[in-house]
């Protein structure tokens, strides 16, 4: 028996988790999002300093997968 466990694949912004969650979505991953009402209000009381506030998390099914369309998110910012 599998043991499916949620895994946060990406943390930001509000902007980047909601642009990041789309990308999964089309790579037909199901994400859900964690904090997003207090990471708004009050990012500081959900992550030190207010970064990174917003999780999204995946089923640990889709973890490779996830990180695959995270990290080349992730490469095409450095790139700008």
């Amino acid at each position: 028996m599998n043991d499916i466990k949620a895994v946060e694949i990406f943390a930001g912004t509000s902007w980047e988790a909601g642009l990041v969650k789309s990308l999964l979505e089309n790579a037909e991953i199901e994400v859900f999002v964690q904090d997003e009402i207090q990471g708004n209000l009050v990012p500081w009381y959900t992550s030190p300093g207010g970064t990174s506030s917003i999780r999204l998390v995946v089923s640990s099914e889709y973890e490779e997968k996830a990180r695959e369309v995270v990290n080349q998110y992730m490469t095409d910012i450095a790139r700008r």
